[in-house]
């Protein structure tokens, strides 16, 4: 019995001393630790790195309100383990690459709230590609960002992510085939962006996606590009509330979308409401019919914008008709006065060619000599044989020595 007891007691203190301190390391200086959930949390210690010293049992780590300006793989060692890990508004501007390749196990990540300005192409490439969930609502510093994080999804390995959270980052516009590497996602998150459109093959990738958020967004309206795009997503629920919708004739479309059957389910449709015109707003976009937002009621058999067009033109023509009317009206009524002008302008013509012919005449003539170097234009005239000296200034004649009077 005292032999039994021996053995527990040293297999114990084997135990205590070989395996604890290794799997229950002492929690860093500013953290707090939670055995019982297995979590580190490190909140507002003005950090200028991620702790070194995580206990081995941890399975979610909570790094928050820090001031650690980038990240790399030295910052993990050896947390094989985590499961979770939270990096929000740590002000972390660049993310090195293969920064989490030792976390084997990492499901999600969160990075919301930090200023990325830099994303290496690997930053998120982990060995089995085992991330589940990545936010970086608030996170893309600007346009570039999202440059380098679509080269980062490309690259990453994140054939299994399933939700991927990008909102208020100040999105404009979707690069076609940006989560053609996520076959896996189930929910995408863009609300609180600037996109005003949605391009073809913008979410084309995800062959399963349950979950499309393009709320508080910019869009004025969906086209019929849009419309298609979105109708091939099937049976995904989408959101499209508060969105700055103009409630105009190209409107009827959207609302018509809105109200089929073949539409995905929109799970706000009660938030999908006019902005625009101001007798409108605030209305629900479907129940907007032709007459409300100023649309002549469709011809039968042609479409909603060649009727429109149609009409314009009518305009035009009527508009163009009203200014050749009054124009021949004038002209008839001051007639008499058109006359006047037509025969003064006819004589001022004839009076100016006259001239023209006039000085033709008399520059052609052959019996016109070269000037002399005198005060005055003189021409020499010959006439039987003497010379007769004139002004050709229209002065006074003078008589030469071989012609006296």
């Amino acid at each position: 019995m005292a032999d039994h007891i021996g053995v527990r007691m040293c297999t114990f203190f084997l135990l205590f001393f070989f395996v604890t301190p290794n799997q229950c390391m002492q929690c860093h200086f500013g953290c707090t630790c939670f055995a019982a959930t297995n979590t580190v949390r490190c909140d507002s210690k003005d950090l200028r790195a991620v702790p070194l010293s995580i206990p081995g049992y941890a399975r979610t780590l909570i790094v928050t309100g820090n001031n650690i300006p980038q990240i790399g793989p030295d910052s993990f060692p050896e947390l094989e383990n985590v499961t979770n890990i939270c990096l929000s508004n740590n002000r972390i501007t660049e993310l090195g690459s293969h920064t989490f390749s030792s976390m084997v196990s990492l499901r999600s990540l969160d990075l919301s709230g930090n200023p990325l300005a830099l994303i290496h192409p690997e930053a998120l490439s982990i060995p089995g590609g085992p991330l589940l969930e990545l936010n970086l609502s608030r996170a893309l510093y600007n346009s570039t960002s999202l440059t380098d994080l679509t080269t980062a999804m490309r690259w990453g390995g994140l054939a299994g992510l399933v939700l991927l959270d990008l909102s208020g980052n100040r999105l404009a516009l979707l690069a076609p085939a940006a989560f053609s590497r996520l076959p896996s996602l189930r929910h995408l998150l863009l609300p609180h962006n600037s996109l005003a459109s949605v391009r073809s093959g913008a979410f084309a990738g995800p062959r399963r996606l349950e979950l499309l958020d393009l709320s508080h967004n910019a869009f004025r309206a969906f086209p019929a590009e849009a419309l298609g795009e979105l109708g091939r997503l099937g049976k995904a629920r989408v959101r499209l509330g508060g969105n700055p919708y103009l409630c105009s004739c190209e409107s009827r479309r959207f609302a018509a979308w809105l109200d089929s059957s073949a539409a995905p389910r929109v799970e706000d449709a009660e938030d999908v409401r006019c902005a625009s015109p101001r007798e409108l707003r605030d209305a629900p976009l479907s129940g907007v019919g032709a007459r409300a937002v100023g649309c002549g009621v469709p011809v039968r058999g042609v479409p909603a914008g060649e009727a429109s067009l149609q009409t314009s033109y009518a305009l035009l023509g009527l508009v163009l008709g009203f200014v050749g009317m009054v124009s021949v009206l004038v002209l008839y009524l001051n007639r008499k006065g058109m006359k006047r002008w037509v025969a003064e302008t006819r004589e001022a013509c004839r009076d100016a060619l006259a001239g023209y012919h006039y000085r033709y005449e008399i520059d052609t003539d052959p019996r016109r000599g070269p000037p002399s170097d005198g005060d005055g234009d003189i021409t020499l005239i010959g006439t039987g044989g003497s010379m007769r000296c004139v002004y050709s200034l229209c002065g006074p004649a003078r008589r030469d020595s071989h012609n006296p009077t």
